[in-house]
């Protein structure tokens, strides 16, 4: 059993990490034994190394997007005091990664404007790595005066995408972030990058793999400490998947890549299944399947943490995460939406609740 952030880890397996720790085996830092450990950090044994009998991997990190990615779309406005009960319901889930906050300009996504107040109110647990979105120096200075503990940069696969959203090309994009990505470092910060329209774009359509590599590599070259790998508008398949993945990981290591996957062609989890081939152990959900993209037309939204902690159930993965805890916060921001969670699986589990009490 493994798990992320702080974490404590019993296998058998050939892996290399950073941290401290006691066991019997042989070598430090790269080696091959059994024995038990502890350290701070993500377990890269539970990673490619650890594996379930039928081959995937024992132990994945889920990275909740929600309070960010999901909320951001949303034409209500949204109080500051649920979307602070919405993080800390997922905290207490045992998440060890949420994307909280963005700290880009009210003017252009204005249910972000209360980032600060967020931050400022959850009910922070150690160990849990919170995000949040800058696009400039103006929001770094932003998001580290809140206490972000990871701060996230974007740049998209697709040159039509980028020169129709930010009148750039995708280099002049991410050269906008050395100067970010610099202060992070110097901050001791988490710098995590974002590849947007990996596997297609809404006005260019096919998205080359050798493009989706070129910027994982600009990303690397920041310094990043993690790239996901996203499917902005949902139109990735696992035939796709197989091809783009391995380009991203040609260039850097797939313990640190993540997948990024909307639904809206309802591929989401048949990508998740071929990512975990592929090696991918880090993935991107949004509790209810809340989201969208302002900038994307036609995007739905992220596929549901719900259902994606159903699958890693069902294939006898490690999480780490309650999935009756997650269950609760779909449901608790669904009605306050005013509409029902878009997740099978916590549609599914919560009527099968209330069948139980009614009986």
């Amino acid at each position: 059993m493994a798990t992320y952030g702080t974490y404590t880890g019993t296998g058998t397996g050939t892996g290399t990490g950073t941290g401290t720790g006691t066991g019997t085996g042989t070598g430090t830092g790269t080696g091959t034994g059994t024995g038990t450990g502890t350290g701070t950090g993500i377990d890269a044994g539970a990673g490619p190394a650890a594996r379930t009998a039928s081959g995937f991997p024992a132990c994945v990190k889920i990275v909740e997007v929600g309070p960010r990615d999901g909320l951001q779309n949303e034409q209500q406005t949204i109080p500051a005091e649920i979307k602070i009960a919405l993080v800390d319901r997922l905290t207490a889930a045992g998440f060890v990664n949420i994307e909280a906050a963005s700290f880009v300009s009210p003017k252009w996504v204005p249910q972000m404007a209360t980032s600060t107040e967020v931050m400022a109110r959850i009910a922070r647990r150690p160990g849990v790595v919170y995000s949040a979105l800058v696009p400039n120096m103006k929001g770094f200075e932003a998001a580290a005066a809140a206490g972000v503990g990871e701060v996230v940069i974007f740049g998209a696969a697709s040159e039509a995408f980028s020169q129709k959203n930010i009148n750039c090309s995708i280099a002049e994009s991410i050269e906008r972030f050395r100067d970010v990505a610099v202060a992070a470092k110097a901050h001791g910060l988490r710098l995590r990058g974002s590849v947007s329209c990996a596997f297609g774009c809404p006005y260019q359509g096919a998205v080359a793999p050798a493009a989706v590599a070129d910027v994982v590599r600009r990303l690397r070259e920041l310094g990043c400490d993690e790239i996901d790998i996203a499917d902005t508008i949902g139109v990735a398949t696992p035939a796709l998947v197989k091809t783009v993945m391995p380009a991203a990981i040609g260039e850097f290591p797939v313990e640190r890549l993540s997948g990024h996957f909307h639904d809206t062609y309802g591929q989401a989890l048949a990508n998740i299944y071929a990512s975990l081939e592929a090696g991918i152990t880090i993935y991107h959900a949004s509790v209810a399947g809340l989201g969208g993209c302002p900038y994307a037309k036609g995007a739905t939204g992220n596929v549901a943490t719900e259902d994606v902690l159903y699958l890693m159930q069902g294939l006898g993965i490690d999480t780490g995460i309650d999935l009756d805890a997650v269950v609760d916060a779909g449901q608790f921001i669904s009605q306050f939406l005013g509409r029902a969670a878009v997740s099978r699986a916590g549609n599914a589990l919560a009527a099968k609740r209330r069948n139980a009490a009614a009986a």
